[in-house]
């Protein structure tokens, strides 16, 4: 039994009332008429809070299936009351290591009704967490005591990458193949017959099939699509540089991310992907293959994998690839890039995939290192007085903003080294990284540049 706010309030009035009776008769009738009041409102809330237990409202949680990483999950709890009404206030024992929409729910439910309460949950990492008992408390019919008990409800629960965000993707995808959405496609830049359709002014006249035209007696032209059944491998670092925390994930998470994005894409548009993890050496290796299995069978596999503090190594991992995969392919490599001298390596290993394969570098940009380079010191400035500890922040934050500066002119010079080897580039902030990453690959497919 728990006291309620009411019974706190009526003792007080046992303090008042003993005061009166001190007043009117004299202090040993006040102290026997205060005992005795106290003894008796004690009584009835003790009473009050036993007599929930008959009505106690029925809390389940409802099943917890596959969490996303880094998105807001929704926990439903289902409430059904008895024949009595019921004030309640509940708390479920979620991981303590994840961020929670609201610790503590309440509710007032009409007799025999059902009510639910949503909170959510937002997982900073991935793999398997406890789920505890519900804790429950329920106000007695006259508010005096809350009856107070444990619900049983453990449960195993898995986090994933970002599955919300790969439906929303599917769903995209599957809308711009059936035509729903108004798909940017260019006559004649595939390499596969998709239609005959009549000529327009503005048509490529050298896309016109004669011999069509010739039956219909009509101008009919032939529509080419991007050749489908090509070759996607993703090779994703796990190394030291991917375990730096950026917007409240760690860096590889932002990457596999994208790598499922993008593995998503190409399966929709028929490629046949494959995937390899890699550090010091290539830890996790999928063989291309197409369907939509695929895409289980890799998220599976790769939700399991954690960073981990070590030096990668790209010529270990591309010397793998080129052992694998013997036929042209697009090769994405995911990572992160600090400057042209520590990234040599790097650089000389995609530079011996060309030209047999096309590769593709990804690197994970912080926005934490965007804001501070961007950020004029004025505007720390304006409330900084004079002083020797307002000259030292401001000195602090000047020597700040040349190191940002600095980093993001070495990342230059390396793409720009990349670029020069015939290196596909694309360095975007980790948290933006999946759309744009797939949105640029869509561009190469469209552009049949594979």
């Amino acid at each position: 039994m728990i006291p309620a706010q009411r019974l706190y309030l009526l003792l007080l009035l046992g303090i008042a009332l003993t005061i009166v009776v001190a007043i009117i008769f004299d202090s040993q009738i006040s102290i026997f008429i205060t005992l005795l009041f106290d003894t008796l409102v004690l009584g009835v809330a003790v009473w009050d809070g036993l007599g929930v237990k008959p009505h106690r409202v029925q809390v389940t949680r409802q099943p917890l299936h596959r969490l996303s990483i880094g998105r807001d999950n929704p926990v439903v709890l289902s409430v059904q009351s008895g024949n009595r009404g019921a004030k309640i206030r509940l708390r479920d024992y979620y991981p303590l290591e994840f961020e929670v929409s609201q610790p503590l729910l309440e509710a007032t439910l009409e007799p025999n009704s059902s009510q639910e309460l949503t909170y959510t949950i937002h997982p900073d990492s991935r793999g398997e967490f406890q789920w505890g008992a519900i804790q429950l408390r329920q106000l007695g019919r006259w508010g005096l005591a809350w009856h107070d008990w444990k619900i049983p409800a453990s449960q195993k629960v898995a986090v994933y990458p970002d599955l919300v965000g790969l439906r929303s993707l599917s769903i995209r995808l599957t809308l711009e193949n059936t035509g729903t959405m108004r798909q940017a496609r260019r006559l004649g830049a595939g390499t596969e017959f998709s239609e005959l359709r009549e000529y327009g002014i503005g048509d490529d006249t050298r896309m016109i099939d004669w011999k069509a035209t010739a039956r219909r007696s009509r101008p009919l032209i032939r529509v080419l699509e991007p050749e489908r059944e090509q070759t996607l491998i993703i090779l994703l670092d796990r190394g030291r540089l991917m375990t730096a925390q950026v917007q409240g994930l760690k860096r590889f998470d932002w990457g596999l991310n994208a790598t499922l994005s993008l593995a998503l894409a190409g399966l929709h548009r028929g490629d046949r992907v494959g995937i390899g993890v890699f550090d010091r050496e290539v830890t996790s290796w999928i063989p291309p293959e197409r369907g939509q299995h695929q895409l289980s069978k890799l998220i599976e596999r790769l939700t399991p994998i954690q960073p981990v503090l070590l030096e990668p190594d790209y010529v270990g991992a591309v010397t793998k690839l080129v052992n694998q995969q013997t036929r042209r392919a697009l090769v994405v490599l995911i990572t992160d890039i600090v400057d042209a001298t520590a990234s040599v390596e790097l650089l000389s290993a995609l530079g011996r995939l060309t030209p047999r394969y096309l590769p593709f570098c990804v690197a994970l940009r912080d926005p934490q290192v965007d804001r501070i380079a961007h950020t004029p010191l004025n505007q720390e400035g304006k409330k900084i007085k004079r002083g020797d500890a307002d000259a030292n922040r401001t000195i602090a934050a000047a020597y700040t903003r040349a190191v940002a500066l600095d980093l993001i002119t070495q990342r230059q010079v390396a793409f720009a080294q990349l670029k020069q080897k015939g290196v596909l580039v694309l360095d975007a902030p980790a948290n933006q990284i999946s759309e744009q990453l797939v949105d640029r690959y869509l561009q190469l497919k469209a552009r049949n540049l594979l």
